[in-house]
């Protein structure tokens, strides 16, 4: 029993990434953390956005005195100096590094240790909010998280990037569990769409693995079942656009072998813009918005399966 309360009071990491910048990532994050916050959980939102943060504009926040940047410098030694509470009760934040120009790509040691820090922080839910692209820093990130959430927009070139953005990280994962050089250089080169070897798919890839090492092929294998990222459809016009979700898992699955989660979309409304404009939370100024509503969905779905997760393991 004292396990299983350890366990339900065990903090949950969740990453939001996307294949290209302007996608809404920052704006859905915070107000993903709002009603959280909302629902009496502690959250700590993270601006990782390093190098374009800015999260604490969505959340009506000015530019803060002390940001991720001085913690990652180390001219504060603690991560608590680097939270900024929020008007918002149960919620804080670490804005992103705005004058750091190394921040953008921090080295094995600064992300460890941020990771470490992160960990020791009293909250019940830490929102990352990642940058764009597919850096490995990025895709990192989104590995180690509980719960990595992918924003899309219902338009090709961001769709395309949101499959590019779902086959690095699977292939990061990937490399990161298999020690055999040969196999990584392998898996760096089927990351090249127009390899020469043939290598298309994950399945494709697996079989080559396998004929190197059976045993490693396995364990890809394995990893695929692991692999569960979460897909939202965000600025929705029409029911085309929604069924865009459904496309995407579909084709994840297919094509992939992953089992993408669709968890919801957000629908477009000036509701969006006008609090951007204003400089006031999206879920604060238009609280009754089919866009906030939308994300109070998706807040539910969220905590719906990971509570289905935890009745699976007790």
């Amino acid at each position: 029993m004292i396990e299983l309360q350890d366990a339900l009071r065990r903090k949950e990491i969740w990453a939001v990434g996307g294949g290209k910048g302007g996608i809404g990532k920052s704006l859905i994050t915070g107000n993903i953390g709002i009603s959280l916050a909302r629902l009496k959980k502690k959250v700590l939102l993270v601006d990782a956005d390093l190098g374009g943060a800015n999260l604490h504009t969505t959340l009506g926040i000015g530019v803060p005195e002390m940001t991720l940047s001085d913690f990652l410098s180390r001219r504060v030694e603690n991560i608590q100096d680097v939270i900024i509470q929020s008007e918002i009760k149960n919620l804080s934040l670490i804005s992103g590094a705005q004058d750091f120009l190394d921040a953008a790509n921090p080295n094995f040691s600064q992300k460890t240790r941020l990771l470490r820090h992160l960990e020791t922080v009293d909250a019940d839910y830490i929102l990352l909010d990642l940058g764009a692209g597919t850096s490995y820093n990025i895709l990192d990130f989104f590995l180690f998280s509980d719960q990595g959430i992918l924003v899309v927009l219902p338009e090709p070139t961001a769709i395309e990037n949101a499959y590019r953005f779902i086959k690095s990280a699977f292939y990061r994962r990937f490399k990161k569990v298999v020690t055999h050089q040969g196999i990584k250089d392998l898996i760096d080169a089927a990351m090249d769409q127009k390899n020469t070897m043939g290598i298309r798919t994950p399945y494709d890839l697996i079989e080559r693995v396998k004929l190197m090492e059976r045993e490693v092929g396995e364990i890809l294998e394995l990893e695929i079942t692991k692999f569960r990222p979460k897909l939202i459809v965000n600025q929705v016009r029409t029911k085309g656009d929604i069924q865009i979700g459904f496309s995407i898992k579909s084709a994840c699955n297919k094509y992939f072998g992953i089992n993408l989660e669709y968890l919801g979309y957000v629908e477009y409304d000036d509701s969006v813009w006008q609090s951007i404009r204003s400089k006031r939370p999206l879920a604060v100024e238009y609280p009754y918005s089919r866009p906030a509503r939308c994300i109070e969905r998706i807040v539910h779905n969220l905590l719906r399966k990971e509570q289905l997760t935890l009745s699976t393991l007790y």
